[in-house]
């Protein structure tokens, strides 16, 4: 299995031909090829992790393909088919399996609604908690772990890496930090990862990583 990372929070994962996309949202640029898409995963309901425009250019190449999201999305989107997901349920797509976890997106305020948030573990491989700390409870070979945003304060990212303790990790969610916030939060979550014996991978979009 091989994993793209692409703007932001846009992750595509590619296994014997065909594609699953999770979170294409507005801060990602439309995908150079979503053909041969057998699934759409969004884990909640912020633009910049799925615009209608990026679903309706995955769908109109792969017509009919299950776009899993929780109960947020399913009533953000009403002009598309969503199938609810929510914590503890496990989904096959071929060639992939889905297991999802935790329920709610992290706080950014007390004013601020908390909407709903999935994370998800593909293949028992790739675990992207959305924009949550949800710790999985289960090993994870490769974590996406966010790196910035509005909610995020990088010693809690720390924290999170250290308690999911992967054997490899990436930065997710970058858009909101420029080029040195990168570098800083990149090197905190680099010693984080190899506090558990980890190796961190610093992928910029259109990196890959074998999984």
């Amino acid at each position: 299995m091989r994993l793209t990372k692409l703007e932001h929070a846009t992750l595509v994962l590619e296994k014997s031909g065909r594609r699953l996309v999770v979170d294409p949202g507005g801060f990602t640029a439309p995908l150079a090829d979503a053909s041969n898409t057998v699934a759409i995963v969004i884990t909640h309901e912020h633009g910049d992790h799925w615009s209608p425009d990026q679903l309706n250019r995955i769908l109109s190449l792969n017509p009919g393909i299950p776009v899993f999201a929780p109960s947020g999305v399913a009533a953000a989107a009403t002009d598309f088919d969503i199938t609810v997901v929510k914590a503890g349920d496990e989904v096959t797509v071929e060639p992939f399996t889905l297991r999802f976890f935790g329920e709610k997106h992290a706080v950014i305020h007390e004013t601020l609604p908390v909407v709903d948030n999935v994370g998800v573990l593909i293949n028992d491989t790739l675990y992207y908690p959305g924009d949550s700390y949800t710790v999985p409870g289960v090993d994870v070979d490769v974590l996406a772990a966010p790196i910035g945003a509005p909610w995020l304060k990088i010693g809690d990212a720390m924290d999170f890496v250290l308690e999911v303790a992967p054997k490899r990790a990436f930065p997710t969610h970058e858009m909101t930090l420029s080029a040195a916030g990168k570098g800083i939060g990149g090197e905190r979550l680099q010693w984080a990862t190899e506090q558990g014996g980890g190796e961190y991978f610093p992928l910029t979009p259109g990196d890959t990583l074998d999984l």
